[in-house]
């Protein structure tokens, strides 16, 4: 959740971790401090964003060619000055920085409170700079080993930059279960919690993995394990530009993502769509590809926006696949005793890669046998590494806090999963199968002309802007976008909001509806159309306020309803991918006139790398 970046080299650190926590800000925003190595190590941490901590350090001594930054999502202790990080150990001798849990930080608190230590914080971080210190002290070893022999009695996940303030040519990093990368140049590296600080100074990198320990140097860099065996770096190419990290002249980087899907979907499924072959090809998928044509039952796994994109995956390998789906939130499934075969086909979603729930579902997952794959949208993260295969994304950094690109990029490869699952099974026609090709060819056009009405949304935000409630309803296919319509105008504009099921309105939320009530329905053409038009009725008759998402040329709702949205016509399994758009835009525009934080929603961050 919290944001990781640091320095060792040649230049001054103080602006590359400023801008480095600046770009890391999506994944908290509660407090932020750097600490900086000059002769001693000074540090400044402040409550707020990282914009309050540059005020704060105006006029301070921030000399330094060693430095850590970090961004806080706070875990243990609320948010403060104290509580920020980064944290220094009692006698001064460590200060680090901490992206995790220490689950059983009370335990070792009490252990060095009878060991003379005391505490000033409320949180995990300042027990375990204590705790390396006090390795340090009492073993009379160095850094390195203080650090290792520390985190072996350490239970739960970490991202760890640590600076030593009696070895001050070095700094140690650690992963566990925490994004880490390390970026390398010249007589100089840069550490971050994701590529996006680094992307300006190196592409080449390394992605450390769990109980990996790197010790660095500015002309060095020795990885290990915390067991002590010796790594060789797997130094990487990193295929990320700086124009896709920066707003570009878009207000937030909310909407410039939500202008990118006909670039992010084009970009999923470039290279692996072929109208002229009539194939989709899944290059991720080759070696499991016989256990996901004959598989009997399909388990997706997901958090949030990419849970709702799992479910629409459900509705489509039932429809075209005729596989049974079961989708499940990881941070349930984790805590059942949930039943599963060595036959089972299990697809973990995550944007980011790294989401702690999915990520101990994938484990339990492998240990009952399962084939498990992934879908993510990050080239090196911990999903990629832990499935045993999987597709990408390719819908590009994703900032805003609020998923938009990546919830149609995750749809569109579990469209293409289906189809091609489908098509081998000879349960879709060649020319149905062709059809949907070129269907799914033309979303991005599609999408394009949605956007062209982007005055429609602002002024339909405008009227509804005041609202405290909202209710979305949607059938089939597009209940899922109901919910994730919901999940939008809720997270970003703090209007309570809920998605159901069109047909069980009538089983209790019809109750709250009323003349100031807005009701979004998502009313296409398809085999359901005429119970939508039957649920949009049922909510005129009690005086509600209808929003309707329609397909192109259906005058039949636009007479029943207060606001009509057209969106263009396309066959019935891609309908999501267009009748979202709208949903976003009407809730970024509500939340900006309701002078919300679009990018940086309250007590919400990117990566969610806690349980």
């Amino acid at each position: 959740m919290c944001g990781i970046v640091g320095y060792i080299g040649n230049k001054n650190a103080y602006p590359i971790l400023i801008k480095g926590l600046q770009r890391l800000e999506y994944r908290g925003y509660d407090s932020a401090g750097v600490a900086l190595l000059n002769g001693q190590v000074n540090v400044y941490k402040k409550k707020g964003k990282v914009s309050d901590l540059e005020d704060y350090i105006t006029g301070q001594d921030i000399r330094g060619t060693i430095g850590i930054g970090h961004t806080r999502w706070a875990t243990h202790g609320e948010p403060s000055d104290v509580n920020a990080h980064p944290h220094t150990s009692q006698n001064g001798t460590f200060t680090i920085i901490h992206n995790g849990i220490i689950e059983n930080y009370s335990n070792l608190k009490n252990s060095l409170t009878e060991q003379g230590y005391s505490f000033v914080s409320e949180t995990d971080t300042e027990v375990l700079a204590n705790l390396i210190e006090y390795i340090y002290r009492t073993q009379e070893t160095n850094a390195e080993i203080a650090v290792r022999i520390a985190l072996s009695k350490v239970v739960g996940a970490y991202g760890l930059v640590i600076i030593c303030n009696e070895e001050k040519d070095k700094i140690i990093a650690a992963r566990k279960s925490s994004p880490l990368v390390i970026g390398l140049g010249d007589d100089e590296y840069f550490l971050a919690s994701d590529a996006t600080p680094i992307v300006e100074y190196t592409d080449r990198v390394i992605y450390l993995n769990n109980d990996d320990v790197a010790i660095i140097k500015k002309d060095e860099l020795i990885l290990k394990t915390i067991k002590n065996d010796i790594l060789e770096p797997n130094v990487q190419k990193l295929d990320l530009g700086l124009s896709e990290i920066e707003k570009n002249g878009f207000d937030h980087f909310m909407l410039k993502e939500i202008f990118e899907q006909p670039r992010s979907i084009r970009d999923t499924f470039r290279g692996r769509l072929n109208a002229e072959k009539n194939e989709i090809r899944l290059g991720g998928l080759y070696h499991v590809y016989d256990q996901l044509v004959n598989a009997k039952r399909i388990i997706i796994l997901a958090c949030g926006t990419s849970w709702h994109a799992g479910l629409v995956g459900e509705y489509l390998f039932e429809d075209l696949a005729r596989i049974q789906v079961e989708v499940d939130y990881a941070s349930e499934f984790r805590y059942r005793n949930p039943v599963i075969s060595e036959e089972d086909i299990v697809i973990a979603i995550s944007q980011s890669g790294e989401t702690a729930d999915t990520l101990a579902a994938i484990q339990l997952a492998k240990e009952a046998g399962a084939t498990v794959l992934g879908i993510c949208n990050v080239v090196g993260s911990s999903i990629s590494r832990e499935t045993h295969a999987g597709v990408y994304t390719h819908a590009g950094p994703e900032i805003g806090v609020a998923s938009t690109k990546a919830f149609t990029a995750q749809v569109t490869v579990l469209t293409m999963m289906a189809m091609m699952i489908a098509r081998e099974k000879q349960l879709i026609s060649v020319e149905k199968f062709t059809g949907l090709i070129k269907e799914l060819e033309d979303i991005p056009e599609k999408i394009g002309k949605i956007l062209e009405n982007n005055d429609q949304f602002s002024d339909i935000a405008k009227i509804y802007k005041d609202a405290t409630n909202a209710l979305y309803l949607g059938r089939g296919v597009s209940y899922p976008v109901a919910l994730e319509g919901a999940l939008k105008l809720k997270e970003i504009s703090y209007i309570h909001a809920e998605g159901y099921p069109a047909a069980e309105m009538k089983h209790g939320p019809i109750a709250l509806i009323d003349e100031n009530m807005p009701v979004v329905v998502i009313a296409i053409k398809d085999s359901s159309y005429d119970k939508i038009v039957s649920n949009i009725q049922e909510v005129k008759a009690r005086n509600g306020i209808v929003i309707a998402i329609v397909t192109e040329g259906d005058d039949t709702i636009e007479k029943m309803v207060d606001h009509v949205i057209a969106i263009p016509e396309t066959d019935p399994s891609l309908v999501s991918l267009l009748s979202t758009i709208p949903l976003q835009l009407i809730a970024y525009y509500i939340a900006v006139m309701r002078g919300c934080n679009v990018d940086q929603p309250r007590n919400l961050a990117k990566s969610v790398t806690v349980e």
